[in-house]
């Protein structure tokens, strides 16, 4: 006869199923609401708490329930600080162009000819007062913010953008001229 191998633990199967950060968060939130529902049953049946058929079972369920939610809503607040960080490295390493495209949108080619135009796309163009990849002077910066990564320089572009009308008219150089 041979040996079978223990079977794992549910919890381990499941993390072994979801590989990713994503997955795994979806399932701890999957989990916190079947918790926080079972602990909303019991407190609106609270009659169960202090029956004498039920008082056991119910209080060993609800703490149980109360005690998974504490540890799974840790669990939460830990995958999302990791997924935080996991997008902040990626959104630091981006290309302009990449970085542009994600910020603007259906605006990508544009944006890019206006960039391409005024910088380069490079990050760190200077001419005056006006810097980076859109060459925003001091006041637009002030309003809009900057930033040394080619995301955070198009996220604050892309605000002057909106505020603009979504014209072009902040800049000198327009999509039309650039290419």
């Amino acid at each position: 006869m041979q040996d079978k191998p223990a079977p794992a633990p549910r919890k381990a199967k499941q993390e072994q199923r979801a590989g990713t950060l994503e997955e795994r968060l979806e399932l701890e939130l999957a989990a916190a609401r079947k918790y926080r529902g079972t602990v909303r049953f019991f407190k609106k049946h609270r009659w169960l708490l202090s029956s004498a058929e039920h008082r056991g079972n119910a209080t060993v369920a609800l703490r149980q329930a109360e005690l998974r939610l504490a540890q799974v809503t840790k669990t939460i607040a830990s995958l999302r600080r990791a997924l935080y960080k996991h997008e902040a490295r990626r959104q630091a390493v981006m290309s302009p162009k990449e970085a542009i495209c994600d910020v603007f949108g259906r605006y990508c080619d544009e944006a890019v000819a206006v960039s391409w135009c005024e910088s380069r796309l490079t990050t760190t163009a200077q001419n005056g007062q006006y810097l980076g990849l859109f060459q925003m002077g001091t006041y637009a910066r002030q309003l809009f913010g900057h930033g040394r990564t080619a995301r955070d320089q198009a996220v604050a572009a892309h605000r002057y953008f909106v505020r603009s009308g979504r014209d072009w008219s902040p800049w000198s150089c327009k999509p039309f001229f650039a290419t």
